[in-house]
């Protein structure tokens, strides 16, 4: 069991730092080539499309891997299910495109509101085939998936916008990804949907779904708020600094969590009858995560400026602010993720909606008081909220497990500090007045080698953790 969820989580890890990577090196060319107008154009646009993802799984994508027998009469109503509430949803927003634009007050909005909309239809026929696979541990295949869109949405992104296409590369780029990901995955996933269609089985899952879907639909509602109140109320510009900000960290977050809670839900349904191994491996996960996230925060963080003026050029140098306070953020991301998986493994869904409301409460709170004193002021509201979030997300694990926040805390606490002393002594090397460039290639050694010194010195169960795996991996290879 041990060696089949590391190695699914290192072909999810690869998929997802593959993905990255590319989408990545993309959104640095067209930065460059692209005016930050353009940017904050598509963000207005996606406040929309991003919301009605959620109606895409419905929270019936995790229902099917969390349940135990299931079987092709469930995920074939699923399948139908899902394909005809995004078949809905397109069509309400090819009608609602002159409101939203109208809402703006840019028509020029609405061509682009229907194009960009189609993603919702063709997500609708990969859901299901993400939960098989989710299911059965089948994560090679999400690899090959999802290198396969991004890799020719890159270059069919970066082509438009080098002949001057302008906001249309990013609505192509995106589109584009999402079509040859749902094809790839259709053509290697062998399942298809039978003609079979069981109302009982749908209500069944909806049960245990619709809690996570209000749930998601509240956490990314909330989520897209900010930019639904900067596009309006603030320039497109400010929108587009404040997103970018968002993107450096949490390119180094998704592609961490995202490939750690897909292998880490089903592993731990699979567990959920031995409450003493759900919290192992949730404390195991949430030790492990934050210690390969905090240093990348930190370093992140007070290497910012330096490495916006490398890769964005000076025009970008105003998100730099941003970026900082979302690295922070960040970088106790893994309490949030890993309990609520643990949660969710439980089949404890009912926690899981009574902490989105609760969480989204007092988010709303901080989001509406700050909102007149500027987008600076927003995101700092996110940090605080974000603090408060992570104190409530490990209240039922308490009661489930018998791993409450206290103990959590102290347990990431080692990598915290250590990572905050690294970024000090980092920092410490602007005084030298290096270019740029010079900076970075004596700051990142720099706080790798001091952050992994003193996770060797002081004997850290994650570094000890990490090294005894990397050491098997390389002993099982070296002896074939």
């Amino acid at each position: 069991m041990k060696n089949t969820t590391i190695k699914n989580f290192i072909w999810r890890f690869a998929e997802r730092c593959g993905a990255q990577l590319v989408t990545f090196i993309v959104s640095i060319v067209l930065a460059r080539l692209l005016a930050p107008e353009d940017y904050g154009t598509i963000a207005l646009v996606t406040v929309f499309t991003t919301i009605l993802q959620v109606f895409v799984d419905s929270g019936l994508g995790t229902a099917l891997i969390q349940k135990k027998d299931a079987d092709d009469l469930d995920f074939s109503s699923v399948f139908y299910f899902n394909f005809f509430v995004c078949i809905v949803l397109y069509i309400g927003m090819f009608l609602a495109a002159p409101i939203i634009a109208g809402f703006y007050g840019d028509s020029s909005l609405i061509p682009i509101i229907r194009v960009i909309s189609l993603t919702i239809v063709i997500s609708g026929v990969k859901g299901i085939q993400q939960s098989y696979v989710s299911r059965n541990m089948l994560f090679k295949r999400f690899f090959f998936a999802t290198l396969g869109g991004t890799i020719f949405s890159a270059f069919l992104g970066i082509g438009l916008a080098y002949v001057g296409f302008g906001v249309w590369a990013i609505v192509a780029q995106q589109l584009s990804n999402t079509a040859i990901d749902t094809l790839i995955l259709w053509i290697t996933v062998k399942w298809r949907p039978k003609k079979m269609f069981s109302w009982n089985r749908l209500k069944g899952l909806l049960s245990f779904g619709w809690k996570l879907l209000v749930s998601s639909l509240l956490d990314t509602v909330y989520n897209n708020l900010r930019n639904l109140i900067i596009g309006k109320f603030y320039s497109s510009a400010d929108l587009a600094y404040y997103n970018q900000g968002d993107k450096f960290p949490k390119i180094i977050v998704t592609n961490i969590n995202s490939s750690i809670d897909s292998v880490l839900l089903p592993t731990l349904a699979n567990e959920q009858e031995h409450i003493d191994r759900v919290k192992s491996m949730t404390r195991r996960a949430i030790k492990t995560s934050t210690f390969i996230m905090a240093p990348l925060m930190m370093g992140l963080a007070f290497c910012a400026t330096s490495i916006v003026k490398i890769v964005l050029t000076d025009k970008w140098l105003p998100c730099v602010p941003y970026l900082q306070i979302f690295c922070v953020t960040y970088m106790f991301w893994p309490i949030h993720t890993a309990n609520l998986n643990a949660i969710n493994a439980m089949g404890r869904s009912d926690y899981f909606l009574k902490l989105e409301i609760a969480k989204k409460a007092i988010g709303l709170i901080l989001l509406l008081s700050t909102m007149r004193f500027g987008v600076m002021v927003m995101a700092y509201s996110l940090l605080i909220s974000s603090i408060t979030s992570q104190i409530i997300n490990s209240w039922p694990n308490k009661k489930l497990l018998g791993y409450g926040y206290f103990e959590q805390l102290r347990d990431i606490l080692p990598s915290v500090l250590i990572a905050l002393f690294m970024g000090g002594c980092v920092n410490l090397v602007k005084l030298l007045r290096f270019s740029d460039f010079l900076m970075i290639l004596v700051q990142v050694p720099l706080g790798a080698f001091i952050y992994v010194g003193l996770s060797a010195l002081f004997h850290l169960e994650a570094y000890a953790y990490l090294k005894s795996v990397f050491l098997s991996i390389v002993g099982k290879n070296f002896k074939k």
